[in-house]
């Protein structure tokens, strides 16, 4: 969507890296995807998102230019990041929505459905594990893992929550390919060193830690203080402008 929430009026209405160590039919598919490079990785599940929103909406068609717009990237970058996949539109008409949908949900995973491991069931844990837009995107949550006795039994979403004394056990039953980690920082190296070891070789990490992995496992770390604190130094720097112009407006006029 735009800065604005609206949709750009170009949008027309229609009418009418780390895959290895899967099991099953997911290694399969996997296998077969394009090597595309990481910062067009990234952008893809952004890209698929939008696309998802217009096709809801009952759009078939969308120009580079206005999908670029509501994603918030240039269209000379959009165009160079689905050229990747063989899909360069129609000039003077744009995307078909459809077919586009489709490419990036067969590239991205998205066609299939992932088993997915919580582990660590604290505040974030359990606020992850109720979120509900991670089902409509291809993941299915399989397990919920935590070490706590008072949490052992209980269920989020329906899901029971289980010792993780029985990790081994758990992936072995669900056959997780992600793992998810929320727990303490001091706690998480243990635990992907065990999900390592049971071939989990996806792992998103929301633990204050950076993880050693070997070669072939993916870990994308989510880290929402250092977040945080990035989005203050833009606040202090905003609050700073003001008084930096006015300095150099009073120095220029004591040289004049």
């Amino acid at each position: 969507m735009s800065p604005t929430g609206t949709r750009p009026s170009s949008v027309r209405d229609g009418r009418g890296t780390g895959g290895t160590g899967m099991r099953g039919p997911h290694r399969t598919a996997m296998s077969a995807g394009l090597d595309l490079p990481p910062t067009t990785v990234v952008r893809m599940p952004v890209y698929l998102r939008e696309l998802n929103l217009l096709s809801r909406s009952g759009v078939e068609v969308v120009s580079s230019g206005a999908l670029a717009e509501a994603v918030g990237v240039s269209p000379a970058q959009l165009r160079k990041d689905l050229s990747h996949l063989g899909s360069h539109g129609i000039r003077g008409v744009g995307y078909d929505v459809s077919r586009l949908q489709t490419q990036l949900g067969r590239e991205m995973g998205s066609a299939h459905e992932w088993p997915v491991a919580i582990i660590g069931l604290g505040n974030l844990g359990r606020a992850l594990a109720g979120y509900s837009g991670f089902s409509s995107r291809g993941f299915r949550m399989v397990a919920l893992v935590d070490p706590n006795p008072a949490l052992v039994g209980t269920q989020v979403n329906g899901l029971p929550i289980t010792d993780l004394s029985d990790l081994e056990a758990i992936v072995a039953r669900t056959g997780a390919v992600i793992a998810v980690l929320a727990t303490p920082a001091d706690a998480a190296q243990a635990v992907a060193d065990r999900l390592v070891r049971l071939g989990v070789t996806s792992i998103l990490n929301f633990a204050a830690t950076v993880l050693t992995v070997p070669g072939g496992v993916t870990v994308r770390k989510v880290d929402l203080g250092q977040e945080l604190q990035i989005l203050a130094y833009h606040e202090q720097r905003k609050s700073e402008e003001p008084a930096s112009s006015s300095a150099l407006l009073v120095t220029a006029r004591g040289d004049a």
